[in-house]
């Protein structure tokens, strides 16, 4: 399917992360034509045991680890520690999510890795950062969503109770940063020479998302107001007689043909929403009038009226109404894959798309430890020397599974 490499192709990446975020960034890596290893203990990591499942593989370690190789190998047995070690002599990155001070302790720490490959990038992704009251904790997506603020910014118009996006967002947002740090830092080496230590914390990924919208009212020291006020977000979601859309008229000429979409022409020049500062100080009279005058039209009738005076609209779809619509399906965003062991499945294409060094879907997630004998066998290890491995229970897999486990 992809007759040119990708453009990050002859890069290893030793993946060691679990769950979402770490995962994410390397099978991104992947998608763009690194060589990642999944490195996994023989009974796999918790993603394989999560969510819908088919042929032995879970939906969601599916969905995160697609054009990786997978070995499963116990590194709490020196042998298991030494095969890694002999990975880390070929490999330019390295990923891990251990809290701080695991990785030290299991011997895979910045130091010892760096004595084996001095100019590796060596990436270590924390809940909360190395240090303060909260960096020994577990981390999950909604736990940094409220200590954030994100939850806050959800809260409910009527009752004030706060609300989770539900949604991956902290996991994503941290892989999507993790992500282009480590292309930075292999750019860096590039022209230097030189590894580095990439920190990542999804806590800083996610605070760093409130800006420039939901922390516009403490930009400016001193001159602090409540955040709360003028926030745009209430904007997003209108009804119609029918179905929910979303409108966002922004400038001057957004705004003027939202009016004449609306048939409220007597708006355009009204004192209270002349400029986009007006708009944004009378924020809740305007809403209201909006709401008020979308509930007079059912979508079909309104929708065209918005796209025909160039006011950015939608209807809000359903999961399912997404993968129909005409837009996702003629850019082929969603993908169809068919795989023997567990029929076929339908991923995102990559986002990024590259006209002379492709990233596409090579294949799809391993089975656990599926590359155990290629990837060692690479290493130089004998055949019989394997199957000693095995025997010893220092690596492992599961290449097959039952059809609906």
């Amino acid at each position: 399917m992809f007759a040119m490499p990708g453009p990050l192709d002859g890069v290893r990446v030793l993946d060691l992360a679990t769950m979402l975020a770490g995962p994410v960034a390397a099978m991104m890596l992947a998608d763009q034509g690194a060589d990642v290893i999944k490195i996994e203990p023989p009974g796999g990591e918790l993603m394989r045991h999560f969510s819908e499942r088919r042929g032995g593989m879970s939906a969601f370690f599916l969905s995160c680890n697609r054009n990786k190789r997978s070995l499963a190998v116990d590194l709490k047995t020196p042998k298991g520690l030494e095969i890694l070690r002999k990975l880390i002599a070929g490999a330019a990155v390295i990923v891990h999510n251990f809290r701080p001070g695991v990785a030290d302790r299991i011997g895979l720490g910045e130091d010892a890795v760096r004595a084996i490959r001095p100019d590796i990038i060596y990436v270590s992704i924390t809940g909360y950062g190395e240090h303060g009251p909260y960096a020994g904790m577990r981390a999950y997506d909604p736990v940094i969503q409220a200590l954030s603020g994100l939850a806050e910014v959800q809260r409910d118009a009527d009752t004030g109770r706060p609300r989770m996006i539900r949604t991956i967002v902290a996991d994503y947002t941290t892989a999507l940063t993790a992500a282009q740090a480590i292309t930075a830092a292999l750019f860096s080496r590039e022209r230097t020479g030189e590894g580095q230590h990439v920190r990542i914390a999804m806590l800083d990924a996610i605070i760093s998302y409130h800006w420039p919208e939901t922390m516009q009212n403490l930009v400016f020291v001193g001159n602090e107001r409540d955040p709360s006020e003028g926030e745009i977000g209430p904007d997003l979601v209108f009804a119609t007689q029918d179905r929910y859309i979303t409108v966002s008229a922004l400038s001057n000429d957004e705004w003027a043909g939202l009016c004449r979409a609306l048939k409220r022409e007597d708006l355009i020049d009204d004192s209270r929403f002349r400029t986009p500062r007006d708009r944004y100080i009378n924020g809740a009279e305007r809403r209201q009038i909006t709401t008020t005058e979308l509930e007079k039209w059912r979508a079909d009738e309104i929708l065209p009226r918005l796209q025909a005076n160039d006011v950015p609209s939608a209807p809000v779809l359903t999961r399912v109404e997404m993968l129909k619509e005409p837009q996702v399906r003629e850019n082929r965003i969603v993908e169809e894959h068919q795989s023997d062991l567990f029929g076929k499945i339908r991923h995102a294409r990559p986002a990024a798309q590259f006209d002379r060094t492709p990233a596409g879907i090579r294949q799809l997630a391993p089975m656990l430890g599926a590359h155990n004998a290629e990837l060692l066998g690479e290493l130089g290890y004998s055949d019989a020397e394997i199957a000693q491995l095995e025997n010893d229970r220092v690596i492992g897999s599961k290449i097959i599974g039952s059809s609906n486990e």
